[in-house]
């Protein structure tokens, strides 16, 4: 992470945030200074050294703000007197969004457990399972010889047995307890109990019509901050409650050259999968595969690939309100690769 300034009638700072970072490279390429350079990506990937994935020349550096326009994973942002080039409306911004829709999410969560970046903020506030089911349970403390059957098999866990030795010769002094709180009244423990000294009865089904029906209440927020726009929780919502734009449209192909020995190392290499941010690459059959449904074309496993035989081809971007036209050659360079 860095942050440098420079004074003058105008005050700019620019400031970039590791976490944010992919490694694509996007902000060297428009840097027309030369001002920006790449770290080693894939032993920093591999965690093997620790350094930021972008570092600056505060002495070349001119504050434009086109690295930090260009960049779509809000890993760098220049401020003018304290106030982000973003939100002056001046300036080119990204079209890209990623968001939850409150009255569809059913809170189950499966965004959350995919999601490549942790971007995800998820909570579920579920019923007490004791509001739901209806019975009665009762232990013959005289019949009951402790062995255990009914408490290793409760399906809920709701039965404890305690064993506590008074002293090396006196017998175990026992003890079995129901937590009624996680008890579901299945009965199990009365069908394996040897002594029949459970007594169980289920009324659930008969008390259905005053049992509540369950509410699930929580929420789903997606931080833009550090989403890189994967679309692995679009894909697998299984009601469509989530609404992602990627910053590209495009393809990535592997271009193999067996002559001149530019072919997919697989197992032994893997390095455009461990830089991959949005765990789209995947080793199949000794070679590399982009499932491009989760990929967002950012470039960074092109970059990392010491065969040079990934061929990104962007033909389109959602960065818009370019006005000026220097800039404008600049950041169209970013389609195709270029």
């Amino acid at each position: 992470m860095f942050n440098i300034k420079r004074e003058g009638e105008e005050h700019r700072s620019l400031s970039y945030k590791d976490t944010n970072c992919v490694g694509c490279g996007i902000c060297v390429n428009v840097c027309q200074t030369s001002s920006l350079r790449l770290g080693p990506l894939v032993p920093i990937a591999r965690g093997l050294i620790e350094m930021d994935l972008v570092s600056v020349n505060e002495d070349s550096c001119v504050f434009c703000g086109l690295c930090a326009v260009a960049c779509p994973f809000d890993a760098l942002s220049l401020e003018v007197n304290n106030e982000s080039i973003k939100e002056l409306g001046n300036y080119p911004s990204w079209e890209t969004q990623c968001e939850v829709d409150g009255d569809e999410c059913i809170y189950c969560g499966r965004c959350n457990v995919v999601c490549p970046q942790d971007s995800i903020i998820f909570e579920r506030n579920l019923p007490d399972a004791v509001d739901l089911v209806r019975g009665e349970i009762q232990i013959d403390d005289e019949k009951c010889i402790y062995c255990g059957f009914c408490a290793e098999l409760c399906p809920a866990e709701a039965i404890i047995i305690k064993n506590i030795p008074s002293s090396s010769v006196d017998l175990l002094n026992n003890s079995i307890e129901v937590d009624l709180s996680r008890c579901i009244h299945c009965g199990v423990c009365k069908r394996i109990c040897p002594e029949s000294a459970i007594k169980q009865i289920c009324s659930t089904c008969m008390y259905r019509d005053e049992i509540e029906i369950p509410e699930i209440t929580g929420s789903t927020f997606i931080s833009e901050e550090s989403c890189v726009k994967c679309s692995w929780c679009c894909e697998i919502c299984p009601v469509d409650a989530i609404s992602i734009t990627k910053p590209f449209e495009g393809s990535l192909e592997l271009v193999e050259i067996p002559d001149e020995d530019k072919i997919c190392k697989g197992e032994s290499c893997h390095a455009c999968q461990d830089v991959c941010p949005c765990n789209a690459v995947e080793i199949v059959d000794g070679k590399s595969v982009t499932n491009l449904d989760f990929c967002n074309l950012c470039g960074a496993c092109v970059t990392a690939c010491p065969q040079n035989i990934r061929i990104l081809d962007r033909t389109a971007m959602k960065l818009t309100d370019i006005h000026s036209e220097s800039w404008k050659e600049i950041l169209n360079s970013i389609i195709d690769g270029k």
